[in-house]
């Protein structure tokens, strides 16, 4: 990956020991370039001074000018703070101009000691950085706000860091229709109200930190988002790294790419200073066929590092082939995804920040998937994810798209609760799901339906659901099979370690309630064989010509391993077995297998066929979600080996 480079000339500003206002730190400067020239603000710190009975340094905002965007003159004073929301300081401006005015936003301090609820965004509105006209913008933490330099679809634009110092922090997007909107405590409340569907995901751990860097820059693949991510932000070893994300010229809410980290303190005027180790970007210029960026330096001087646009770009829309590996360990089975996993938990939302897990899945112009999510509280709802190819994941949800809604799944105690490892099965015009429904006593079968129209318009016009399973027994890893067989509905489900089959009729699949039963035992685990303690179905059988295909997966000892296997059904009569794998078609390999929340798991609950080739969407180690595949020919060949 391509790095940024720094100027022989840094830093470029430093200090000014002559000006009181400036004579302790000058840095993380914001640069706008018009016909006048090149315009820097900048973070300036006083020498101490006495603030409210407090004799502190204070930030204020200065302003420089350029002809070359380099060498910047003409230094003054230009924003101080004035008003009580501002009254301990005025920091990091990003500076954007939009027809013939300047605005500014920064962070307004008005609490000391420092508080999160005293660190807000204000902006400043000028023509001339001359006389400036300003208003708190956010009723709520934040720092770091950019305005694009061109309304999008008619609207100005923002990107803005929310709750910066009550973590996890979060990048997000505003939309304003008026200039008046973006100070206007109406449009945040209705704003923060659905905080998370503004959000950029793009924490990686929740043990980091990130923070908006720069004005977004427009390139023809997208917008540039050059921003601060902070490693292992809360101990010692804590890295300011400097990145960038490419953004959908229309979108902005839709990331194209990303980088690692571009630039990190090496330098002694990096090293060194009144906050040793910060790289901190502040600005972007397109500058010929280069980028330059504009950055802070140990929170004292400013500094540049340039890289050639078209490098930047290359990383930024760079996408790996696909490709599928082989397993290690299992000589006829499932490959997978180079690019495993697929999705993961977002550090951002805290109803999936302990873990995506068990996805189900089907078919409709791509692979639509709905996957489990522990919340920070350990409650399970379903979040939905799109794939056009059926690996690499174009949309996904901020949002659940399924909650418990009855009391047999809202929590009755402290723990694990909510609706589990759903299975979906399409019948006709409609979707079919059935899930765990547990309520933190006992997990019973849950199903529900909806119309395959509204679920792809993502109309989330979820039927009532109702308990199926009988009532004090334990019961889940429940399916349907894709058609009727004699006019009856077949389900499977698992009790007593087993997997059991019902036959139902229109009236109990439609309309009835705890109708499932173990009078047709189907399956048990087998003593001498991998799935020897419990078996479950993993997802809706498909149909061939040589029998249903199902696969389930099996619990082993010794290693309490999660495998999967398959088994063949007859067409006719699914109570009877045909087949079954003598040794698992996929068991953990893989570090994201094997560590996770629990160890040593797959876990599948949704399984779909393109072009001859199954796609398995599986739960790894109940952290993550990968992706295998193997030709349908293949598992039937070593069905009928078995």
């Amino acid at each position: 990956m391509n790095t940024l480079k720094r100027l022989d000339q840094n830093p470029i500003l430093i200090p000014n020991e002559h000006n009181s206002w400036e004579a302790l730190a000058a840095f993380n400067p914001s640069v706008v370039r018009d016909q006048k020239g090149f315009h820097m603000l900048y973070r300036a710190e006083s020498t101490p001074q006495q603030i409210a009975g407090v004799e502190r340094s204070v930030s204020s905002i200065g302003y420089a000018h350029s002809e070359d965007g380099i060498r910047f003159t003409d230094r003054q004073l230009l924003i101080r703070p004035r008003y009580a929301w501002e009254g301990f300081g005025c920091e990091d401006p990003r500076v954007t101009k939009i027809g013939d005015k300047y605005y500014i936003f920064y962070t307004a301090l008005s609490t000391y000691p420092f508080s999160a609820e005293g660190i807000k965004v204000g902006i400043a509105i000028t023509r001339d950085f001359l006389d400036v006209k300003k208003h708190q913008v956010t009723p709520f933490n934040a720092k770091a706000m950019a305005l694009f330099p061109e309304k999008i679809d008619g609207k100005f634009v923002a990107v803005l860091t929310a709750h910066t110092d009550l973590p996890p922090a979060k990048i997000t997007v505003a939309f304003f229709e008026k200039e008046e909107d973006m100070w206007s405590p109406h449009y945040w409340r209705n704003w923060q109200a659905d905080l998370n569907s503004h959000v950029l995901p793009l924490l990686r751990s929740p043990n980091d930190h990130l923070e908006v860097g720069a004005v977004p820059v427009k390139t023809k693949q997208g917008w540039i988002l050059i921003y601060s991510y902070i490693k292992n932000y809360f101990s010692s070893d804590r890295s300011f790294n400097v990145e960038a994300v490419l953004l959908d010229l229309n979108n902005p809410l839709k990331v194209l790419g990303r980088t690692g980290s571009l630039l990190i303190a090496e330098q002694e005027y990096e090293l060194k200073g009144n906050v040793p180790q910060i790289t901190f970007p502040t600005g972007a210029l397109i500058q010929g066929d280069e980028l330059w960026v504009y950055y802070g330096a140990a929170d004292t001087v400013g500094c540049v590092a340039t890289m050639k646009l078209k490098d930047l770009l290359a990383d930024l829309t760079k996408q790996e082939p696909i490709s599928f590996v082989k397993s290690e360990t299992i000589e006829k089975g499932f490959e997978r995804y180079n690019q495993n996993p697929i999705i993961e938990p977002r550090p951002e939302f805290a109803w999936e920040l302990k873990g995506t897990l068990n996805p189900t899945a089907f078919y409709e112009n791509g692979v639509h998937i709905l996957y489990r999510a522990f919340s920070q509280d350990e409650t399970s709802t379903l979040g939905y994810a799109f794939s056009k190819d059926g690996c690499h994941i174009t949309e996904r949800f901020s949002n659940p798209v399924y909650i418990p809604r009855e009391d047999f799944e809202k929590t009755k105690k402290p723990g694990f609760s909510g609706c589990e490892d759903a299975r979906i099965t399409r019948m006709g015009d409609h979707l079919y799901m059935v899930y765990t429904a547990y309520n933190g006593v006992i997990p019973r079968v849950a199903m529900t339906s909806i119309p395959v129209k509204d679920f792809v318009a993502h109309r989330w016009n979820w039927e009532t659901p109702r308990i199926i399973s009988a009532p004090g027994v334990k019961d889940k890893n429940s399916c349907i099979f894709p058609r009727k067989i004699e006019d009856e509905y077949i389900i499977l489900h698992r009790t007593n370690r087993s997997i059991y089959i019902d036959f139902v009729d229109k009236e109990q699949f439609l309309h009835g309630k705890e109708f499932l039963t173990t009078d047709y035992l189907l399956m048990r685990p087998r003593t001498e064989y991998w799935d020897n303690i419990k078996i479950g179905s993993a997802a809706a059988p498909i149909e061939t010509k040589d029998g249903w295909l199902l696969f389930y997966h099996g619990y082993s000892d010794p290693g309490a391993i999660y495998k999967v296997g398959a088994v063949l059904l007859d067409l006719k009569d699914p109570r009877e077995v045909l087949a079954r794998t003598d040794v698992p078609l996929l068991q953990p390999e893989m570090e994201y297998e094997k560590f996770g929340f629990i160890h040593n798991v797959v876990f599948p609950c949704g399984v779909v066929v393109i072009n001859g080739k199954i796609y398995m969407y599986y739960g790894a180690a109940d952290f993550v979600i990968g992706v295998a595949t193997m030709d349908l020919k293949q598992v039937l060949q070593v069905l009928k080996s078995s």
